[in-house]
């Protein structure tokens, strides 16, 4: 890129979760609203349950069921959880539900992993809580060597594997994406992931905190003996375009980016200059609507205007 050329990061969207009932009809009127205004990818929050929050019992659809549908639906934007919990199944079927998503998709799943957060969910479905870093260890082990096209056999405390392997063997591998800040989540999968993500809370919806974060990620991977070069910085940003619809509430610890198309599409360029090589919206309210507001920020960031 020449001096002086504009920071052009990829765009993703985050699609309804709980903020709303939302049936298939609108969420794939949303997703392909989305692919037409631009946007590069398209995310699915992967959860059980929401409750003891004071708010009413709440939860999404089933999250790799909606991404094999939306990977038939959809032609061009790459498709992902934001992010997979590893806990939710044994390692080695979830390695084999991102293959067959990665081909019903022709390639464009990344697959995002994490440990998991809300205890909730796990006691309601039965799901152990200890040790999570430990237990996420041993299946990204399992995950990412099936999909890398290795023979796995792992006897470990918590997930076990005896040769196995991915059949039919899979013509893409997805793309690998670490969501944490953590150290010791980070240091396990460095070496081997092409993308970590964070959510905008995690640095305030704000560039120069975002830039602090993304300097820990290199640093890592250096020790790691990883380029960190090789990968790429994705930030999940808050933008609010009414907040009347209070689906994802403003606070003063993480102001959203909100106000006209030229005013986003700013901040989402600073953002990219801050490091993020791409930029999923977590829009509020999210709808159809919302998409189309939206398509004009998007052409400004595509053409770096």
């Amino acid at each position: 890129m020449s001096a002086g050329a504009p920071v052009r990061p990829r765009l993703g969207l985050q699609l309804p979760e709980v903020e709303r009932h939302v049936g298939w009809p609108e969420l794939l009127a949303i997703a392909r609203a989305a692919e037409a205004a631009g946007f590069d990818s398209l995310w699915v929050g992967d959860h059980l349950l929401y409750r003891g929050d004071g708010r009413p019992e709440r939860g999404p659809w089933d999250a790799w069921t909606v991404l094999a549908a939306l990977a038939a639906a959809t032609e061009r934007v790459r498709l992902g959880p934001l992010v997979a919990c590893t806990a939710f199944h044994p390692p080695g079927i979830l390695a084999r539900m991102a293959a067959a998503v990665a081909e019903i998709s022709g390639g464009r799943l990344v697959l995002g992993l994490g440990a998991g957060w809300n205890e909730e969910e796990f006691r309601a479905f039965g799901l152990p809580f200890d040790r999570r870093v430990a237990r996420f260890e041993e299946a990204f082990a399992i995950v990412h060597r099936l999909l890398a096209g290795e023979r796995v056999t792992l006897h470990g405390r918590h997930w076990q594997a005896e040769e196995a392997v991915l059949l039919p063997v899979p013509a893409h591998r997805p793309e690998l994406m670490i969501g944490s800040n953590g150290p010791r989540m980070l240091r396990a999968t460095l070496p081997y992931v092409d993308a970590w993500n964070t959510w905008y809370a995690d640095f305030g919806n704000r560039p120069e905190r975002f830039a602090a974060l993304d300097e820990t990620v290199t640093t890592l991977a250096g020790e790691a003996g990883r380029d960190p070069a090789k990968i790429r910085r994705s930030a999940c940003a808050l933008v609010v375009l009414d907040r009347r619809a209070g689906e994802r509430p403003a606070t003063p610890d993480a102001p959203p980016l909100e106000g006209p198309p030229a005013r986003i599409a700013a901040a989402l360029r600073e953002l990219a200059d801050a490091g993020a090589d791409e930029i999923i919206l977590i829009v509020s309210p999210i709808t159809e609507r919302s998409v189309h507001e939206l398509a004009e920020a998007v052409a400004r960031v595509r053409a770096g205007a």
